[in-house]
């Protein structure tokens, strides 16, 4: 590769680097730069230049911005390849986070230092509202979003390598797990029959499902004679009020779930319940029909579920918990009961055994000390190990030695060499 050094004025150098012949003309094609500093800086240039050419690795400078590259990463891959949800949350982040901070600089100027400061300065002061900072999971979902659209950018030639990739993001704390104590679901259960919602989280309660999950539950779905239930489909409201029904992201998230007796025979009422309701109205009830609808018989909102439950939590004198943490009591009560967490982990969906005993890690402590006892129990049957010849596990290793070996399986060695020497 070949590439010289001109002196434009004080200060000042062009550096030409040919970068190869056209594929398609076969002429020569020459890459220019200005420098500023000193003929070694220029010099440095240069070499770091033909360097970078011959590893393949030369990108051509452009003028374009971090902002105008996420902007078009938007519309040309986001857009194209990921669900509307996520589209609309990598919208807001960039919007309202990364283009603020980082939008103006040049893509290929862009230094793991600018990224740094950047999620310092979210964790400190980077709340919409002003008050105060982000917290570090916030920030990290930040930098999985730019991290993404900078691998794109190298991908597309527009740089040479992917600077997220040298920094480090915050590391959020482990998400306590919160749920309702065994003590505390009589009363919620008491409270929750009193809203329009009681058998939406009766269900969620008795089968471990997602919000989602059950919003887009539909009748067809439900085997309430043989007592099963089968995950098809999820639902969520968008931004813009728009509702979307879409199959789950994995396919262990489509899984059938078995219902407990008690919340079969409730469901069957409940349809009962819903079939005079939809009569009244000059309508029928469908196979297709959601199992959860307004007494029009359009989906439940998702936000007013949820903001429903805090309310009554709140009035209930209960601890606080979200409409999501009775996913996580159900699997809570159902590993303490003795279920195998492979059990626990299909009824969640969840795409690997290792998820659900780092999500409830908090319950294997208990289950520790139970398999400890239960093990001791099988054991020895009931038995205590009995003291023994304690004396003799204490004994000098000489003493051990000393003394003949008496175990049944050393008579049976001196048995067998016994046996071959006679024969």
């Amino acid at each position: 590769m070949k590439g010289h050094i001109r002196q434009r004025s004080k200060g000042s150098w062009t550096i030409v680097v040919d970068i190869g012949q056209d594929p398609e003309t076969g002429k020569r094609r020459q890459q220019w730069h200005t420098i500023r500093g000193s003929k070694r800086d220029a010099q440095r240039a240069l070499r770091e230049m033909l360097t970078a050419v011959e590893a393949g690795t030369y990108v051509k400078p452009s003028k374009l911005s971090l902002g105008e590259w996420l902007s078009q990463w938007l519309e040309s891959y986001v857009s194209i390849h990921t669900t509307p949800r996520t589209r609309e949350s990598y919208r807001y982040i960039i919007k309202t986070h990364l283009l603020p901070a980082l939008g103006s600089i040049p893509l290929n100027q862009l230094r793991p230092q600018h990224l740094l400061n950047c999620y310092g300065r979210a964790l400190v002061q980077g709340r919409v509202d002003g008050k105060g900072g982000l917290s570090a999971r916030s920030v990290l979902y930040h930098h999985r979003i730019l991290s993404e659209a900078l691998s794109h950018a190298v991908k597309m030639g527009y740089v040479a390598r992917n600077v997220a990739e040298v920094v480090e993001p915050p590391r959020p704390d482990r998400a306590k797990v919160s749920t309702l104590s065994r003590s505390d679901i009589d009363w919620f259960l008491d409270t929750a029959r009193n809203t329009p919602y009681y058998v939406f989280y009766c269900t969620l309660l008795y089968t471990g499902l997602r919000r989602g999950e059950l919003l887009a539950l539909k009748w067809r779905n439900l085997d309430l004679d043989h007592g099963t239930l089968h995950v098809a489909e999820s639902a969520y409201k968008l931004g813009n009020g728009e509702y979307v029904v879409k199959e789950p992201k994995t396919p262990h998230s489509r899984r059938p779930v078995a219902l407990p007796p008690s919340l079969s025979e409730l469901l069957k009422y409940y349809r009962e319940q819903q079939t005079e309701a939809m009569a009244r109205l000059g309508t029928s009830l469908t196979e297709d029909g959601f199992v959860f609808t307004r007494p029009d018989g359009k989906p439940l909102d998702p936000n007013l579920v949820s903001r429903s439950f805090g309310k009554m939590i709140k009035n209930a004198g209960l601890p606080h918990i979200r409409l999501h943490d009775l996913r996580h009591t159900h699997a809570t009560m159902m590993l303490e009961a003795g279920v195998h967490p492979k059990v626990v982990s299909e009824r969640l969906g969840h795409a690997s055994i290792g998820i659900t005993l780092d999500t409830y890690s908090h319950v294997l402590p208990g289950l520790q000390e139970a398999a400890a006892d239960r093990f001791d129990r099988m054991i020895s049957n009931g038995a205590e190990i009995g003291r023994g010849n304690v004396s003799k596990s204490l004994a000098k290793p000489e003493e051990i030695e000393s003394e003949p070996c008496r175990s049944r399986t050393c008579d049976h060695l001196i048995k067998s060499q016994v046996l071959c020497q006679l024969s």
